[in-house]
């Protein structure tokens, strides 16, 4: 099919994504988060992300449809996220997928999250190039992707420990932010001064590039953070918020987009797609947008509101197989928390 509707269902972690796209073009994409029902946690939990999931999951798909103004009957194929993510909400997602599937009698593609973070930028920026970079990075991942044909995935690196976000997210909790920590560490880093304090750039020192090249490790810089404010706390001095949340997000930044750099040159690509939830980071993308235009490189970054978890980016890969005319998957397909992202369908 050239040009086929494909409905996506994402339903990875607290959001419940539907989306349709036909071709390149989103007819509509909704979307019902059960954040705030985790926010008093600190964290996600899953059964209460299942729970909502289940909730949500019909009326989101009728508000969907009824919004693009389409029948389920005019739908080609169902895509939805078949990891990586928690096991509940994604066996939420595949149980609705499957079960239009049978009903509507269509193909259904289980497709990877992590890689619908970048090829949703299709739907923004037109189709990608024969070979993209793309940089991933949310709560769960930090990856480094090199990838052909929009479908065919090469993973140079990933992150060791802790993810971008993750990070973020815990270095927010030390400084007493709310839940997720990192808008507020990203609104508190614009009033301060991100050359305050020298913070570590993890894997970056000579004697771990021959090894980790491509791979990030945010754990020590988390804990260096952590350091430097009880030593503050002890001497009975004021913490400088801003100062603090602005020289954390300069050294996220820093490692990030200088390997990214460093990964094109080495692989001779010259478009960066950047994409997932901290991907909407403002120092992320100013320090992207400065380096990748020294180096010559082109930089894509969807707007904020597809750097979430959303249904458009698993249409969008969804699409994307399909019109490669890729098998779709058994009704019987499983969910993998841990799904390969060299794995872009099962």
């Amino acid at each position: 099919m050239a040009d086929p509707l494909v409905l996506g269902i994402e339903t990875s972690c607290d959001e419940t994504g539907v989306a349709l796209v036909r071709g390149h073009d989103l007819l509509v994409d909704s979307v019902a988060s059960s954040v705030d029902e985790h926010a008093r946690f600190g964290g996600i939990i899953p059964e209460i992300a299942s729970r909502a999931h289940l909730e949500a999951m019909v009326p989101t798909i009728e508000r969907a449809l009824a919004t693009a103004d389409v029948t389920l009957d005019q739908v080609d194929a169902i895509a939805v996220t078949a990891g990586p993510g928690l096991v509940g909400p994604l066996t939420v997602g595949a149980s609705a997928a499957k079960a239009l599937a049978i009903g509507l009698d269509k193909p259904l593609y289980g497709v990877n999250h992590v890689i619908g973070h970048a090829v949703v930028d299709e739907l923004v920026d037109g189709p990608f190039p024969e070979r993209v970079m793309a940089l991933v990075v949310s709560g769960g991942h930090s990856s480094l992707l090199l990838i052909d044909d929009t479908v065919q995935v090469t993973e140079l690196g990933s992150t060791l420990d802790d993810a971008a976000g993750e990070a973020f997210d815990k270095v927010g909790r030390l400084l007493g932010l709310p839940y997720p920590g990192g808008p507020h560490i990203d609104r508190l880093a614009r009033e301060g001064n991100p050359a305050a304090i020298r913070f570590p750039r993890g894997l970056t020192a000579a004697k771990d590039q021959a090894a980790h090249a491509a791979d990030f490790s945010f754990s020590g810089l988390k804990t260096a953070v952590a350091r430097w404010v009880e030593a503050r706390q002890d001497a009975g001095q004021e913490i400088p918020l801003p100062d603090v949340a602005a020289s954390f997000a300069e050294a996220v930044a820093d490692v990030l987009t200088a390997k990214t750099i460093a990964a094109c040159r080495a692989h001779g690509v010259d478009t960066l797609v950047v994409g997932g939830g901290f991907s909407a980071n403002s120092q992320l993308r100013d320090m992207a947008a400065a380096r990748c235009a020294q180096a010559g490189i082109t930089l894509r970054i969807p707007p904020i509101r597809y750097c979430t978890d959303n249904g458009a980016m698993i249409a969008a890969l969804g699409s994307a197989v399909v019109r490669r005319g890729m098998a779709p998957s058994a009704l019987d397909l499983p969910v993998d928390s841990s799904m390969p992202l060299t794995q872009v369908l099962v």
